[in-house]
């Protein structure tokens, strides 16, 4: 139905738009009758854990905000399209642990816009490329004031989580979900903060993370099985996605290739690399299939070791046929550690 507007009211409303325009913080265009929760997730592996999450639970929407190849979000920036897809966003679940490095665009842009930090009060392993490596000075250029508090202080308040963000930003390990036990953590950090937010779906969202829990505690019960007896735990990695799960499998990481991903490393620090499988009879090298295996070709050539493919599971299609990704992309990493590290 058309209703005639007065000429009188269609010029304030005229110039209110122009005022509202004007203003850079973006307002939801969302109905305050639709009662759907728009759940957005900042990239790939935190869309898998939600969709297992919000499963089959009516009025719930999940959207992944980034491209389904676009890997980890190192130095990763916003597009048009992105902040499209947040305009209707209830909540944004980001990784967090420094990984969206972006949000604070996000938390100016939508102030009332609720973030979930799927890595709130976790242990958090430092970055020992970032923190120590004397060619990657990117972290002076980051305020350090609230180092002491970045493990300690994880509420939801958005300007608790900027400075979280940036503490650990270039200071700690933020790739928590290819450890399969980081995994389940942050799966049950998503569902109780999604519970404390939309508590009508409580029973729904502890349900299907239990559900999906209890497959992955099934899949890390299988990989201890199959690698804990392994005699070979030494391994070079592509770059610093594998720490979390190294410690997890008790694997020695002595060695990466590339200390920041699509970063080319230099011939000295080929050079040191090949010194260092040489020295440790190094028998594997490990890529990963969103980059070039170029370089660890080289290394490989030169020493006499395998190439083998590890996925940190950062890229799929973010599609309701994504719920058992990760554990079979897992399951495919065991088995190409069970080759690799057999003798």
């Amino acid at each position: 139905m058309k209703f005639k507007i007065p000429k009188l009211l269609s010029i304030l409303l005229v110039t209110s738009l122009l005022f509202i325009g004007c203003n850079n913080t973006q307002v939801s265009d969302k109905s305050s009758e639709d009662d759907t929760l728009n759940i957005v997730t900042s990239f790939y592996p935190i869309y898998i854990s939600t969709l297992n999450i919000v499963k089959d639970i009516p009025n719930v929407t999940l959207t992944n905000m980034t491209k389904s190849q676009t890997g980890c979000l190192h130095d990763y920036q916003l597009t048009p399209q992105d902040l499209k897809t947040l305009e209707n966003a209830d909540i944004l679940i980001i990784n967090g642990a420094g990984m969206e490095s972006f949000l604070d665009t996000i938390i100016s842009q939508y102030p009332n816009l609720e973030i979930i930090d799927a890595s709130s009060g976790l242990n958090l392993l430092e970055d020992d490329i970032h923190s120590h490596d004397d060619d990657h000075d990117a972290d002076d250029d980051h305020d350090h004031d609230h180092d002491a508090d970045a493990d300690d202080d994880h509420d939801h308040d958005h300007d608790a989580d900027t400075d979280d963000n940036h503490d650990h930003d270039h200071e700690y390990n933020a790739h928590i979900w290819v450890s399969v036990s980081g995994n389940i953590a942050e799966v049950k950090n998503i569902a109780s903060q999604l519970e404390n937010l939309d508590p009508e779906n409580k029973d729904a969202y502890e349900a299907n993370t239990n559900a999906y829990v209890s497959k992955l505690e099934a899949l890390k019960t299988e990989m201890h099985a199959e690698l804990d007896s392994l005699p070979n735990r030494d391994i070079i990695t592509f770059h610093e996605a594998f720490p979390y799960f190294a410690e997890e499998f008790n694997l020695n990481i002595v060695g990466v290739i590339e200390i920041e991903p699509d970063s080319e490393p230099s011939a000295k620090e080929i050079e040191n690399i090949i010194a260092t499988v040489k020295a440790n009879n190094i028998k594997a090298l490990f890529t990963e299939p969103q980059y070039s295996s170029q370089v660890a070709q080289t290394i490989a050539n030169e020493t006499g070791a395998t190439v083998y493919e590890l996925d940190p599971i950062v890229t799929g299609d973010a599609n309701s046929d994504a719920y058992d990704d990760y554990i079979n992309k897992m399951q495919k990493n065991l088995d190409v550690l069970k080759e690799a590290l057999k003798w």
